[in-house]
């Protein structure tokens, strides 16, 4: 049974008010009065629920014990600053960027983006999609177990996302023209909060690039094939667990 999200605080041993969300949820999964199930507060809290009742919008739950999740999120931050892609590749970037570990997903108007959602007229539209992809964040972090809902920023032009102070120290702009390559960098780094930057379909334009490295982003490369857009950054993001996770380098030898 997956894990389901029911947002803080909470209580142990008293009725929890169930969100319709869930109540839903839990309906198609068929579970019944008396029976447990995992939930997590997207905070890092993680508690076991036993359901008292079940209607067809409301439900009500009673927790056993709660306790604070310490193991599945990374010690350093990882910012997928993704540059917007069309169709529905958007959305498998996100929910494969949850399930892959980011934790910060900011989505870029670029130069050879698809989509124009930056302009005055597309507020709504924006605003729409961002809700969208913040579900499917949920949804990723239920199926995968993860109990710290990442955080999708507002839809952002490009240049002005390089103006932003960034938490990050390490920047680096994924380009198949780089002459080092990503492993090169994280092996000569030490583990911290990082941002992968992917372009569009087309990837960024020489001068979007060239201002990236006026803004402290490293160029790097994948290697000799160029991806799509929808893979580079999941293949970024596993390569920095791969050679910065303990627990992996581990489970490895």
């Amino acid at each position: 049974m997956p894990q389901f999200y029911l947002p803080g605080p909470w209580e142990i041993q008293k009725p929890t008010s169930l969100t319709p969300e869930l109540a839903h949820h839990l309906r198609v999964r068929r579970i019944q009065a008396g029976e447990s199930f995992p939930i997590f507060d997207g905070k890092g809290q993680i508690a076991q629920a036993k359901l008292l009742s079940l209607s067809n919008k409301s439900g009500e739950a009673e927790l056993s014990a709660i306790r604070l999740d310490t193991h599945r999120e990374s010690p350093y931050a990882i910012t997928l600053a993704q540059g917007l892609a069309g169709g529905d590749k958007m959305d498998w970037i996100v929910e494969k960027a949850i399930e892959t570990g980011a934790q910060v997903i900011a989505p870029l108007q670029c130069e050879r983006s698809v989509i124009k959602l930056t302009r005055s007229s597309d507020a709504d539209r924006a605003q729409k999609r961002v809700l969208h992809w913040q579900s499917i964040v949920q949804a990723a972090c239920e199926q995968c177990d993860r109990t710290v809902l990442a955080e999708v920023e507002p839809i952002q032009i490009f240049e002005e996302y390089l103006k932003k102070p960034q938490k990050a120290s390490l920047k680096l702009l994924l380009s198949p023209d780089a002459t080092q390559s990503l492993h090169s960098v994280l092996i000569a780094a030490t583990p911290q909060d990082i941002v992968l930057m992917i372009g569009p379909e087309g990837g960024h334009s020489l001068i979007e690039e060239e201002k990236a490295q006026l803004a402290g982003f490293q160029l790097v490369s994948l290697g000799a094939r160029v991806l799509r857009t929808e893979t580079a950054g999941i293949v970024a993001i596993s390569t920095v667990h791969s050679i910065w996770d303990p627990e992996m380098q581990n489970r490895l030898k």
